[in-house]
């Protein structure tokens, strides 16, 4: 089973989260470890992000949240940014802190 490494905002950000949507994010992590592909509606790949990047998409009563993940790694799965989704496009902000957020992980320097 692979391991989960959180960058460390990305976690703040999912434990500040409304139970309901914390336990549905925990869920499909969960699965994700387990070596189950994630489909829509839950998740969809986010290459513009970067190869091997996914998006969860989690709608609680109150709020939709997105979570980047990535699967390229060997033993783990790398949660690297969460935010509460707003409009129908993804902002270019929430992109480039994506991108940013997993280079951050991936060499060390979150």
């Amino acid at each position: 089973m692979k391991s989960i490494v959180f960058h460390p905002k990305a976690l703040v950000y999912i434990r500040d989260e409304d139970p309901a949507i914390r336990r549905e994010i925990g869920e499909a992590l969960r699965d994700l470890q387990k070596g189950l592909q994630l489909g829509m509606p839950l998740s969809r790949p986010m290459q513009v992000v970067a190869p091997g990047a996914h998006e969860l998409r989690v709608t609680g009563p109150s709020t939709t949240v997105r979570v980047f993940y990535y699967v390229k790694l060997v033993d783990a799965i790398v949660v690297f940014h969460a935010f509460q989704k707003k409009m129908q496009k993804t902002p270019k902000r929430e992109l480039s802190t994506g991108r940013q957020r997993l280079k951050e992980v991936l060499h060390g320097d979150s």
